[in-house]
């Protein structure tokens, strides 16, 4: 839980990405009053210019940034690029930019949870990229439609570069498995496979579990809800995000499958923390869990013997989820500043420097051209499962909500899941409570 990039760490850092938003009311507030002095107003490639990036990142990862802006400053002898954690830890730097904003200190880049998009956006100090990822040579549909709608969460802007990308897929205990005699789950597994799988590998005098799942109420509870919802046809916001969708029949049916598990069958594994479930798994006490790359180097050291495929689908759509997270780009209405800040977040996010940084730190690659590239085949060796995890970013169709209520939103379907799981209430009046409650927050 050392390095905020979102790599090789544990799940409850993970699921941290969904939280700690600030309100649109905060960030406004932050603007009051702020002044500054106007930048160049002509762009001149030669003059000197200094650009600040704020990695949120620590150890090993921020060493890394550093030595790569280094190499940068080296191709381009007039730029200077100052790279920083700029917070004590990834959460907090929302909460710093909105006191730079106010203070007219801020960085040129940052480092941000997708989550935070659409906040970022409204503070009204986010460049423009829009024009500039139309260019050929940013190749911008090489990064999933994920992370590019989470770039442009209010469909106005671009105001970033994907940081990370990630997303889940079904791990299974082959220990377990071998010892219920089943055979190992397939990329054409249905639910019901899984289901039944589950219920086979349970085994309460043992306190064995078929199946883990978080019931924290955190954004771990709600984000990994979200395939299910969608590969049943439903959608977590109306068309214009004005109103929380969820609470449809195709979001009770996920509930109620999910319910059915956990409270008829009794083969899922509730887990209050978000840690052991994970923890479980790696000692052969759960038999399936969903989860993503950050998961493998766990695996690894405990010497868990697992596999990795796509998540169950229904009806041949098998759907996961992402958390795209971005580099963001802040306005100076200095015109050398935005030019350097953009050409350094393209490099930063090109091929041959993602292998050296998201790669090299066990993220998956941001880019689809990177695939079959030497670094990724390196993890693929020596972490079984990435490979899949990689190829599982074509089943990234949907991302989640970049809107100033997703916070609210996700608070409160992860209560109704939560309940529900552990036999408080039914699928139907749970979302519907959910889902009006969240339409109050959206609606401010």
């Amino acid at each position: 839980m050392t390095t905020p990039l979102p790599g090789r760490r544990s799940r409850a850092a993970k699921a941290v990405r969904g939280i700690g938003l600030l309100t649109a009311g905060a960030l406004a507030v932050a603007l009051t009053g702020c002044g500054g002095s106007q930048g160049a107003t002509t762009l001149d490639k030669k003059a000197d210019v200094t650009i600040q990036v704020w990695s949120g990142q620590a150890d090993t990862a921020e060493k890394l940034i550093e030595d790569l802006a280094k190499e940068f400053e080296k191709d381009h002898p007039n730029v200077t690029v100052n790279v920083s954690p700029g917070a004590s830890s990834t959460e907090q730097l929302l909460q710093k930019l909105s006191a730079g904003f106010a203070g007219n200190q801020y960085p040129d880049i940052s480092y941000a949870f997708g989550s935070w998009a659409g906040e970022l956006e409204s503070s009204g100090r986010t460049l423009d990229l829009s024009d500039e990822v139309k260019k050929p040579e940013v190749k911008w549909d090489e990064f999933t439609a994920a992370a590019r709608k989470t770039a442009q969460p209010t469909g106005k802007k671009v105001i970033g570069f994907p940081a990370v990308v990630d997303n889940i897929g079904l791990f299974y205990n082959k220990t377990l498995f071998d010892k219920a005699g089943l055979a190992y789950p397939t990329d054409d597994w249905t639910w019901d496979d899984f289901r039944e799988a589950a219920k086979k590998l349970t085994d309460p005098a043992n306190h064995v579990y078929g199946y883990g799942y978080s019931v924290s109420g955190s954004e771990e509870t709600t984000w990994q809800f979200w395939p299910h919802l969608w590969q049943n046809g439903g959608q977590i916001l109306s068309d214009d995000d004005s109103k929380a969708a969820f609470a449809s029949p195709e979001g009770v049916k996920a509930l109620s499958f999910l319910q059915s598990m956990a409270v008829d069958d009794k083969s899922v594994y509730l887990d209050q923390t978000d840690l052991k479930f994970g923890q479980l798994f790696v000692s052969d006490r759960i038999g399936m869990i969903t989860s993503g790359p950050w998961q493998l180097t766990d695996l690894k050291t405990g010497g868990t013997k697992y596999g990795v495929v796509q998540l169950p689908g229904v009806d041949g759509d098998h759907q996961t989820v992402s958390g795209p997270d971005l580099w963001a780009l802040f306005d100076h209405k200095d015109k050398n500043r935005a030019y350097w800040s953009t050409q350094f977040a393209q490099w930063l996010t090109s091929p041959e420097q993602d292998e050296r940084f998201n790669v090299a730190l066990g993220n998956l690659p941001l880019r689809s051209s990177e695939a079959g590239s030497a670094a990724v085949e390196k993890e693929n060796q020596e972490y079984p499962g990435y490979d899949v995890l990689v190829k599982n970013a074509e089943n990234v169709k949907n991302a989640r909500p970049t809107t100033k209520g997703y916070a609210a939103l996700s608070v409160e379907i992860a209560k109704a899941i939560s309940a529900v799981l552990q036999g408080d209430g039914e699928p139907k009046e749970a979302l519907d409570k959910a889902a009006a409650a969240a339409d109050k927050q959206l609606s401010k």
